[in-house]
């Protein structure tokens, strides 16, 4: 478990800019984006060889204890050892999902009005993080 960032109050218009080090034997590593920790509008999973995924994005949204459908991305632009910069642009409906070279979007299922929660998970350092 990484950094844990609350009261961020990102709304609408408003990215989030995350900076770090991916571990050079790093097997995947989770960005998660919400309310709290029990409301998670994205969980954000970037997975070099985990749960039967390799070199796979995962992406997800958490109510409590109940996740949504999985939505997959094979764009993977990260290396192992590498640094990597995404950034998180808060929209009305959704969050887009900028990475070096690709960029996707993911629908805001809960309906958050404004995003106060992040933390990083796993084979990731976080170096930087910004918001604007």
């Amino acid at each position: 478990q990484g950094p844990v960032c609350t009261n961020l109050g990102l709304k609408p218009g408003q990215r989030l800019t995350v900076k770090g080090k991916i571990a050079p034997n790093a097997k995947s590593f989770v960005m998660n984006l919400g309310k709290d920790a029990t409301l998670l509008g994205l969980h954000f999973n970037p997975r070099f060889d985990a749960h039967g995924d390799v070199n796979t994005i995962v992406c997800n949204s958490k109510k409590v204890e109940e996740w949504g459908a999985e939505h997959r991305e094979t764009v993977f632009p990260f290396q192992k050892g590498g640094t990597v910069e995404i950034t998180f642009g808060v929209n009305q409906n959704d969050v887009t999902v900028h990475l070096p070279g690709h960029q996707f979007t993911f629908p805001n299922r809960l309906n958050l009005p404004v995003f106060d929660y992040f933390d990083t998970q796993g084979d990731f350092v976080l170096q930087s993080i910004s918001w604007e």
